[in-house]
């Protein structure tokens, strides 16, 4: 029997989110400590194996109210499904012929949900991965981000940027730069300048972030899109400066600066706050960790805080005044 079994990673944006959907600049490392891994066998007929995370029996009303605060409305099984249904199509338009056998998929996931460690995507990315080994389809690596990001805009109504996507299929740290002069189409699909960096430049990182309290991202994401695309100077030019704090950030990852590198981090966070209406408890992550000394960034959507650190002692005090206020702290896993 054919078994395939397929990981994507959670990511850290540590520099230029969320400029990725408009038309900016990220700098984002793979997180390796959480996983989505997507199994695939052959099978009599086209099977898609519910998970724990696609839970439909509750031992009360509450217990389902506090699983949609944290899960959503929806698991895994949809994103599965949309992807297959992208890869029939993109084989289509491509004149790709698939061969007639069957399969049973299922998925499982470590990575937190709803804290803007790019969960969803994951098991895109994973599920693709298993389709293009069982069917011998080779789609360009440069072009699987937009395909994933389609999935899930075109078909889920999922909105946001490359970023994440990139990050997940290169893996490593890769700086990215999404202006429209950069893009072109590789098999109908956008891509743009994504260029892998050495895991060795980087400083010491943390992450953190909060298992109780959560958003789904189509909630984070609200009027920003309509107020940039009115042409609002305000969103404009903090995207605008999003990007060239990631310019900046790149070089100084390249020059070792981490100093300068620390500062952009937090610019980087100031100016979404100018911007974004944040929860309180996602911004006090953030104050905590600067309290400490360490820099600090939403690592995604929010719920989740990326940053520089110097030196063991510091790290244990993030994790001790972060605990107490519930968030968990680790040392991202990049290579």
């Amino acid at each position: 029997m054919i078994i395939i079994r397929k990981r994507a990673h959670a990511r850290g944006a540590l520099l230029g989110n969320p400029s990725d959907g408009y038309q900016g600049r990220t700098l984002s490392v793979i997180v390796r400590n959480f996983s989505a891994e997507v199994v695939l066998y052959e099978w009599d007929s086209l099977d898609i194996v519910l998970s724990a995370n696609d839970r439909a029996h509750f031992r009360s009303i509450h217990d389902l109210a506090r699983d949609v605060e944290l899960h959503g409305y929806y698991g895994g099984i949809r994103l599965i499904k949309a992807t297959i249904k992208r890869f029939v199509e993109y084989c289509q338009a491509q004149k790709l012929a698939l061969h007639d056998r069957n399969f049973s998929i299922r998925y499982q996931t470590s990575i937190p949900q709803q804290v803007g460690l790019a969960g969803s995507s994951a098991i895109i990315v994973a599920t693709l991965r298993c389709l293009m080994e069982f069917y011998n389809i080779s789609i360009p690596r440069e072009a699987q981000p937009s395909f994933v990001l389609s999935v899930e805009r075109d078909k889920l109504g999922i909105m946001g940027g490359l970023q994440d996507r990139v990050i997940q299929v290169y893996e490593g740290v890769v700086y990215m730069d999404f202006s429209p002069a950069l893009e072109r189409v590789v098999d109908g699909l956008k891509s743009y300048q994504y260029e892998p960096l050495s895991p060795a430049l980087l400083p010491p990182l943390y992450l953190a972030y909060h298992d109780s309290l959560s958003e789904p991202t189509e909630i984070f994401h609200n009027d920003i899109r309509g107020r940039f695309d009115r042409g609002d100077p305000e969103v404009i030019g903090a995207m605008q400066k999003l990007a060239e704090l990631t310019r900046q950030g790149r070089e100084a990852l390249l020059a070792r600066d981490y100093a300068r590198l620390h500062r952009l981090v937090n610019e980087n966070f100031d100016v979404r706050h100018s911007i974004y209406r944040l929860p309180r408890w996602q911004v006090r992550m953030v104050e905590v960790a600067r309290e400490c000394g360490a820099s600090a960034n939403f690592a995604g959507s929010g719920g989740a805080i990326i940053g520089t650190y110097e030196g063991e002692a510091m790290f244990q005090e993030l994790s001790r005044r972060l605990a107490a206020i519930g968030s968990r702290v680790v040392k991202p896993q990049i290579e």
